[in-house]
């Protein structure tokens, strides 16, 4: 079976830019139709038997009209091509509200053909596919409607993800029970994994996230993992996605293919993929697909250590007009306060108007400084004495500079014993 693995198309983040005068799109969301319609094409041409989609369509669950045709338009080529597709719900796509529909429902309501929309926990056998594979697939579950469904109390939420993968763990077992032996078994989930190396997607901290056992997606009667949520391209389970390495991997391969787009700054030095895959019983071949002709994003940070000619430094710190011309390009500049006007803003966006978009970040310091008392002087202080003036500079937690206190009191009082 070969199928194609995609994942985090979020194509209505149009963070930054102008709009096209034709379409009246945001031309940054071009550039992630650009991506999709990529992916699309790819799956047409090389005659996949199956398009798995991971998640996360667009940036929330209320995404304007316009986006919902685009995406729809892309969606219904792989329906018009006969080729099964399967979308699941990330948790962009998901109302944290219970009950209320999220951004993939139309394709469900109107059973669009050869496509399936998967917003709960469920096994899809070969005679339901209509192909010799099988799916588990696991969506995004909502904290509130676990909660509801668990009939776990706002005091015991802290355990719901803890619930919640206990629940998808169980699922998982139940659906291998089902499983034809004979053909190969596909997990597809929308989760984060222990273990996984996360991009500048990550607005939450592990501590409200659900993540998934290693364990749980590398299981060796599974045949391919296509996961979603993460950004970063990684595969869990080996080397990738280098292609001189894409075949070094041990079974199963635990993939996220990443974002379609670069989505901020935290991207900007990642490639982009999808995936297609050989998937056969105990036996896949995986072949990362960089998507080309991505927006640049460059980053450049500076901290200038001279105010003479202060611009000028500035501006060789950027890179070349060539590489400039299209990208969205962002300066940080870390300086001293009193350097402020001699920044030459204009000169810098001059410099920079081919670019898709200029961001200047300054950010100017204040020099902390230690004030001693009137009768006091350097050299009468202690060495103790003097650290404890350095963490008030610091403006460090108080307990936090007791313990260091305390901790460089026992060094000092070790060394004079000693």
């Amino acid at each position: 079976m070969k199928i194609l693995h995609f994942a985090d198309a979020h194509i209505d983040m149009a963070n930054y830019g102008r709009h096209d005068p034709e379409t009246g799109l945001p031309l940054r969301v071009l550039d992630f139709l650009k991506s999709l319609d990529t992916i699309v094409d790819a799956a047409i041409a090389a005659k996949v038997d199956l398009v798995i989609f991971a998640g996360d369509t667009y940036k929330d669950r209320s995404p304007a009209p316009t986006y919902q045709r685009e995406w729809g338009k892309r969606i219904y080529r792989l329906s018009e091509a006969q080729i099964p597709t399967l979308l699941l719900v990330g948790n962009h796509d998901l109302s944290p509200a219970t009950g209320r529909a999220h951004a993939l429902q139309e394709f469900g309501t109107l059973q669009v053909p050869h496509v399936h929309v998967l917003d709960k926990p469920q096994f899809l056998s070969a005679e339901e596919l209509g192909l010799p594979i099988q799916v588990i697939a696991l969506p995004w579950v909502s904290k509130s409607g676990m909660m509801a469904y668990s009939q776990i109390s706002g005091e015991e939420s802290e355990k719901v993800y803890e619930k919640l993968e206990d629940l998808l763990s169980e699922f998982v077992a139940q659906s291998f029970e089902k499983v034809d032996e004979n053909l190969p078994v596909i997990l597809t989930a929308h989760a984060s994994v222990q273990g996984a190396k996360y991009g500048a997607e990550r607005m939450v901290m592990l501590g409200n996230d659900l993540v998934l056992s290693g364990s749980l997606v590398k299981d060796k009667r599974l045949d391919y993992v296509a996961l979603g949520h993460i950004h970063k391209p990684q595969n869990l389970n080996g080397a990738g996605p280098d292609p001189k390495d894409e075949k070094a991997y041990v079974h199963p391969p635990v993939i996220y293919p990443g974002s379609i787009e670069r989505v901020d700054f935290g991207e900007a030095k990642d490639k982009k993929y999808f995936v297609i895959a050989d998937v056969n019983k105990e036996k896949t071949d995986v072949y990362w697909r960089e998507l080309t002709g991505i927006r640049p994003f460059l980053d450049v940070f500076a901290k200038p250590q001279n105010e003479l000619g202060l611009t000028d430094d500035l501006i060789k710190k950027l890179p070349s007009k060539e590489k400039i011309k299209d990208a969205i390009l962002r300066l940080v500049i870390e300086y001293p306060r009193e350097w402020d006007t001699l920044i030459d803003e204009p000169v810098l966006r001059k410099y920079a108007r081919e670019a898709f978009e200029f961001h200047l970040v300054k950010r100017p310091q204040v020099e902390a400084r230690i004030r001693l008392a009137a009768d006091q002087t350097v050299s009468s202080l202690a060495p103790l004495e003097l650290l404890e003036q350095y963490w008030k500079t610091l403006h460090a937690d108080e307990g936090e500079a007791e313990a260091l206190q305390n901790l460089a009191r026992e060094i000092v009082q070790q060394e004079e014993s000693d």
